[in-house]
């Protein structure tokens, strides 16, 4: 399998995407203005105790207080064992206003606040040192039993007092002088940030690598293939990098210095955009939809266009094992974490149901988050886990529909309509003014004209009033605005109607049919007749409204704008 790593850094955001076979199967995104604090040590302030949940909002200085589950407090952070069983069987002895050490494991999102354990985790490259617990592993990536043991020994040896080691996979047959080196780096950087917690808090002791130096700590291992960055001094800071700890991978990093974007010329954009979308096709023309909801996310299989060519055992069986591959692959790719439901289409037989279930946890080993597959309930749903770190990816490139308010359903145009009458009622009943503008989206305007006219007159003829209405294409289809007629004017304003005396800026779009050496302009939609304007087609022209008729006008030329059509309409 080929395995690539391509970086695209820009103004603003670094994204880094993970092809397997072609295959986007990883995205990660950075933004300048939020960037993700996962990994960050802080000195914060218990402001809050919640005994009945075990747990206390800790203030880090961040927006929102992080949330510290009492079970994530390290019997180290306290000094003596016997505090540390205090407080795990009392929560209030954890006390408000004291001051802690703690590191982030998980992005705060939605209302939530980030969440942070005492148990510090200080990452290399070969290496994580576990400064506040005595433990010794190795990566349950490195398969050979005998590398395993090899590298357990060297970690024991090489293990500080009171501290412990996690051999990470990068570490596959390393020398223990490369490791030893880099155990001396990480207490290096935990002295650093012992020292700096003398400071009050809340405040910040050590900031995780950026989103590039991640990839290249985290996942730029022998099994990748190539490594391609856009960016000339990022990769420069690789090379020099690489130079000391991997100096193998050197020859694996490219500069892409084409004028075209990165992420287009490996056919990224697309991909990701697929990433965002409910259905997901798969080859033989069955599809999956993807319910990403607050609680869980809910995964339907349905064999759409794939009909087969055997029996329908052997179609829904084909279906499902694909279905398997793309449910692993989508969710390593949105970032999909907590519980999640897999309906699979319905197999009678349970050999198959345990063929398919098998399939899906052996896709889902290539996934580096925990996931953790239960079984299949006898309604024939899989239940499954996957642990949440970050937000997932339609979480930082979308937001909720402001309409629908992410339901994914607006309000039919009856309903609309109702709402309507039911406003237009109220303002005859309790507003003095005897005219009222009401504008409406077209589609609604339909259902009033058709079904409710009458019901109109009626509130006309019964309060004496007088019921303009708009239909536009140009709002949203639950939006309706109502508001009282001053004069004429306001009236011709609130149409968007040209007044006499304005200035307007408009487009020369053709001659008039009728007297060739005359032209007819437009502003917005309203036709501005100008004379003696032929020579001046294709241009923007300032005008003086002398006459209007409802949507029609006679204007006076009084500047000729250059300017073309194409960047007025981006101004």
């Amino acid at each position: 399998m080929q395995s690539e790593i391509i970086v695209d850094v820009s103004f603003n955001q670094t994204r880094v995407a993970v092809l397997e076979d072609k295959e986007l199967v990883e995205i990660y995104i950075e933004r300048e203005d939020s960037q993700s604090i996962v990994g960050n040590i802080y000195k914060g302030v218990v402001e809050n105790i919640l005994p009945g949940m075990d747990a206390a909002f800790v203030n880090i200085g961040q927006e929102k207080n992080a949330f510290l589950y009492l079970g994530d407090v390290n019997r180290l952070e306290f000094g003596d064992t016997d505090e540390y069983y205090e407080i795990k069987t009392n929560p209030l002895a954890l006390r408000c206003g004291q001051e802690i050490v703690v590191q982030v494991i998980k992005e705060g999102y939605d209302q939530k606040g980030p969440r942070v354990t005492t148990n510090i985790t200080l990452p290399g490259r070969y290496l994580v040192l576990l400064p506040c617990t005595e433990y010794v592993g190795v990566s349950k990536r490195i398969e050979s039993e005998e590398e395993r043991q090899r590298l357990k020994e060297i970690a024991c040896r090489i293990r500080p007092e009171g501290m412990g080691l996690i051999v990470r996979t990068a570490a596959e047959n390393k020398s223990e002088e490369i490791l030893k080196s880099e155990l001396e780096f990480l207490k290096n950087m935990w002295k650093k940030i012992r020292q700096k917690s003398c400071q009050s808090a809340p405040v910040l002791l050590y900031k995780d690598y950026d989103l590039v130096f991640k990839a290249v700590r985290d996942m730029f291992t022998n099994q990748v293939d190539r490594f391609v960055i856009n960016d000339r001094k990022k990769y420069n800071k690789i090379i020099e990098f690489l130079s000391s700890y991997a100096p193998s991978l050197k020859s694996k990093v490219e500069y892409f210095n084409l004028a075209t974007n990165i992420f287009e010329y490996f056919q990224i954009e697309q991909k990701l955009s697929k990433a965002l979308s409910k259905r997901v096709w798969l080859k033989s023309g069955g599809y999956i939809v993807i319910d990403e909801t607050e609680a869980l996310t809910v995964i339907d299989v349905n064999t759409g266009k794939y009909v087969g060519k055997t029996d329908v055992a052997e179609t829904i069986l084909k279906t499902n094992l694909e279905a398997a591959q793309e449910i692993a692959r989508q969710l390593r790719l949105r970032d999909i974490g907590g519980i999640i439901i897999i309906d699979f289409i319905d197999m009678k037989n349970p050999d198959h149901q345990k063929i398919v279930l098998d399939a899906l946890k052996e896709a889902l080993k290539r996934d580096k988050t925990k996931t953790v597959v239960v079984d299949i309930t006898p309604l024939g749903l899989v239940e499954m886990t996957r642990k949440k770190v970050r937000q997932r990816l339609s979480c930082v490139m979308q937001s909720n529909c402001p309409y629908c308010e992410g339901t994914g359903k607006i309000l039919s145009p009856e309903s609309v309509a109702f709402k309507v009458l039911k406003e237009i009622e109220w303002y005859c009943k309790n507003k003095v003014e005897d005219k009222f503008f009401v504008e409406i989206h077209t589609k609604v305007c339909e259902i009033l004209r058709k079904g409710e006219i009458d019901r109109i007159k009626e509130l006309e003829q019964k309060y004496k009033k007088k019921i303009y209405i708009k239909a536009s294409s140009n709002i949203h289809i639950n939006k309706f605005t109502i508001c009282p007629v001053k004069d004429e004017d306001h009236y011709m304003a609130l149409c968007g109607w040209l007044c006499e005396g304005d200035e307007v800026l408009a487009f020369v779009e053709e001659e008039d049919r009728f007297n060739p050496k005359n032209a007819v302009g437009y502003v917005n939609q309203n036709r501005i007749e100008l004379d003696d304007a032929s020579d001046l087609v294709g241009k923007y022209i300032y005008a003086k409204v002398e006459k209007v008729y409802g949507t029609l006008s006679k204007g006076k030329i009084l500047d000729v704008y250059e300017v073309d059509k194409e960047d007025v309409k981006e101004c």
